[in-house]
């Protein structure tokens, strides 16, 4: 069965709390989907648990990248293998939402290229995390929103959905951080693509820690920030653009 909507979940090093993800995921989504999860090397002890839950999930895809190394790269390759025409990406902390899947994914085939989980909207909520980088998201979303009108308050979350045509169309940049959110979000105003967004509620990672890195990650995210705001053409293909190659025959 083609699946209607492909999940991809970035992995460092999860171990057997991947596992929790999972189960809430597949619970959690009614449309006919698949999951890849995506790790950077062998060792990394995502992949053993992954691979054992795989003998009773058949929609469950492990792949370990050779593309280079961190979210960003990992993100690219799970868009490279997604066979459906919509793609969520979620994290692997348990801190989206998982039963926002479906209806991320409803209003894409709806016609909007990005569907935006919004923490920072009428009916959002974050709850715990960093007090640096809750102030800083929520800065720029809703500045973003209220300035740039680029369709959500919360262009930062890595949390959304999106149409498979507009990736090709529009290409990936990213190659570092989880500054894809924004990267499509800025793109997409540029090139006058419609978004939309539903309140969510991001709870804090339960256990383990996080992987985001505030200080080395915020030059990328002003990058795409002013890039939303700036006016002129819409962005064309360039050396640095990246666009995810056709789908190809997961690994197990």
């Amino acid at each position: 069965m083609t699946p209607r909507v492909s999940v991809i979940i970035p992995a460092y090093n999860e171990g057997e709390a991947i596992t929790v993800c999972l189960d809430r995921i597949f619970e959690a989504v009614s449309l006919p989907c698949e999951v890849l999860v995506v790790w950077d090397t062998p060792q990394d002890t995502t992949a053993g648990p992954v691979q054992r839950y795989r003998e009773k999930e058949p929609r469950l895809r492990g792949i370990c990248n050779d593309g280079g190394l961190g979210p960003a790269a990992a993100i690219r390759r799970g868009m490279q293998e997604a066979r459906a025409a919509v793609v969520v990406v979620t994290m692997a902390d348990g801190s989206d939402d998982p039963q926002q899947i479906d209806p991320l994914a409803r209003l894409v085939e709806r016609g909007v290229v990005i569907a935006s989980a919004s923490r920072y909207m009428r009916g959002g909520q974050q709850v715990g995390g960093p007090r640096l980088k809750g102030w800083l998201s929520r800065g720029a979303g809703v500045s973003l929103h209220l300035l740039g009108r680029v369709g959500t308050h919360d262009a930062t979350n890595s949390f959304k959905a999106y149409a498979r045509t507009f990736l090709l169309e529009a290409g990936i940049e990213a190659d570092a951080g989880f500054e894809l959110g924004i990267e499509m979000v800025a793109k997409a105003r540029r090139l006058r693509r419609p978004v939309a967004e539903l309140p969510t509620i991001w709870l804090d990672r339960a256990a383990g820690q996080s992987n985001f890195k505030v200080r080395a990650w915020i030059p990328r995210y002003w990058h795409w920030y002013w890039y939303a705001l700036w006016p002129g053409r819409p962005p064309r293909p360039g050396p640095r653009h990246r666009r995810p190659r056709a789908p190809r025959a997961g690994r197990p």
